[in-house]
């Protein structure tokens, strides 16, 4: 059974950008390499923040959905509920 994310990553100017995935190692590593033309890449977004986990794309899709339509403060609060110092959590991922 396939695994799929909704995630929420942000660049050192605290844009936040939210997605969804069901390779999130992959995904992340575009983002940090800008291999991808668009927001990520203009606003420089490269830490993940934030993740949860599903088992069905139709139930990641409806969450990934409901966190873009928050205002900008809830999403912090929940970023802050699990990772209050906003340290990347892919920073051990992929190596030096």
């Amino acid at each position: 059974m396939k695994t799929y994310y909704v995630y929420i990553m942000a660049g050192k100017s605290a844009v936040l950008y939210m997605g969804m995935t069901n390779n999130i190692k992959k995904r992340v590593h575009e983002h940090k390499n800008h291999s991808v033309k668009g927001f990520t890449d203009k606003y420089n977004v490269d830490r993940l923040l934030y993740f949860e986990i599903f088992r069905d794309p139709a139930s990641a899709i409806k969450r990934e959905k409901q966190i873009k339509a928050w205002r900008r403060e809830k999403k912090v609060a929940l970023i802050d509920s699990q990772n209050p110092d906003w340290v990347d959590l892919s920073k051990d991922w992929y190596g030096s």
